[in-house]
């Protein structure tokens, strides 16, 4: 009888297996090492080198080699090994200097350095400082923003929503309202050039207005079909108007929980006897500076990528005509948003940039 090689078994502390995990959930790591922590988890399940070659797409020879190397050396093991090549040119004070200056300096009359400003006031190729910045994931000219609400009930608000989209009740709709305001019907000033090979679609830079009109949009988040209309002025007059129309669409024999922000339109005394007078609508409030919890914002989003960035109209008219067939045919193949993160997730994942916050401001 034959017999192949012996594998090499391998063994795991609670340490290690969580590390090897850890490393194989973080999308940006390298895919060559996410491949060999794959490897080494599936050896210490027992799985046999011919199958672990078949679930992670490799040679039985290359499980084999990546199994002795954990034996042999651990974690560390893993990493790809230094190779000969050029001596640095570059010493750690020398780089140590230039990520302390991209970090915690400014060049004059400039808000961030360029790799060209930077290398001349270090004496270095802008290359080098490419490099350099690549290797420590350093990125100056990108800036992004960030908003923390204030709102008193934040947490309360958060679980509320988030508890309706992960678990909605039973015979009810949940729906996303809100309103696009100020949607302009706008035409260049000159012709579009169209498409063609080699040549990107051309327009002009400036327009014509010809007037604005508001999509009052409701989401629901189970069918991912949505009501609307526009009207004129996004005021509580029209808002109970789109409130009556959600009412007469939705059947009678439904609750309906509507996701709100706390635009002051949304809170007067009118739209709080209307719904006083229609206790299946129960309104949820969003906190304060959370657009990004409300689904139909995301719903917005994609209408002013697919429609309007590059619509031309020359009437609010055209306009409303093509918001209202963009909606009917979401609604002929519609696609709900699957929200998959829990409320004690979130509030984790905030609570650890707020922690970052205060610890990079000194607080």
């Amino acid at each position: 009888m034959l017999m192949g090689r012996p594998t090499t078994a391998i063994t795991l502390t609670t340490a290690e297996r969580a590390e090897l995990e850890s490393l194989v959930g973080k999308r940006k790591l390298a895919g060559d090492l996410q491949r060999r922590c794959e490897i080494v988890l599936l050896a210490a399940d027992g799985v046999m080198n011919q199958e672990i070659a078949k679930r992670v797409g490799t040679s039985a020879q290359t499980v084999g080699k990546w199994r002795r190397r954990f034996r042999a050396a651990g974690l560390a093991g893993l990493y790809d090994e230094q190779r000969p090549g050029a001596p640095r040119q570059h010493g750690d004070d020398k780089i140590e200097e230039l990520i302390a200056l991209t970090l915690e300096a400014k060049p004059k009359n400039a808000t961030h350095w360029s790799t060209r400003s930077l290398a001349k006031h270090v004496g270095l190729s802008h290359m080098t400082v490419s490099r350099i910045w690549q290797a420590f994931r350093l990125q100056p000219h990108r800036h992004e923003t960030f908003k923390l609400s204030s709102d008193p009930f934040f947490i309360d608000k958060v679980r509320d929503v988030v508890g309706l989209y992960l678990n909605p009740p039973d015979r009810a709709l949940v729906l996303c309202v809100d309103e696009k305001s100020q949607v302009q019907a706008l035409n260049r000033t000159q012709p579009l050039i169209p498409m063609r090979p080699h040549q990107v679609e051309r327009g002009t830079h400036d327009y014509e207005r010809h007037g604005t009109t508001t999509l009052f949009a409701a989401l629901d988040i189970a069918s991912g079909k949505v009501i609307s209309d526009c009207y004129k002025r996004h005021r509580a007059d029209e808002f109970l108007k789109f409130l009556r129309l959600i009412d007469r669409q939705v059947p009678k024999t439904l609750d309906v929980h509507l996701v709100m922000d706390n635009y002051a339109t949304h809170k007067t005394p009118a739209v709080k006897a209307w719904m006083e007078r229609h206790p299946r609508f129960k309104p949820h409030f969003i906190p304060t500076s959370s657009s990004w919890l409300n689904q139909v914002e995301r719903w917005f989003g994609l209408l002013s990528q697919r429609l309007l960035k590059r619509g031309v109209h020359m009437s609010v008219k055209e306009l409303e005509a093509d918001l209202r067939r963009y909606v009917e045919g979401n609604n002929t193949d519609p696609k709900p948003f699957v929200w998959v993160k829990s409320a004690d997730e979130i509030l984790a994942r905030i609570a650890r940039f707020c922690s970052r916050l205060r610890t990079e401001q000194g607080l």
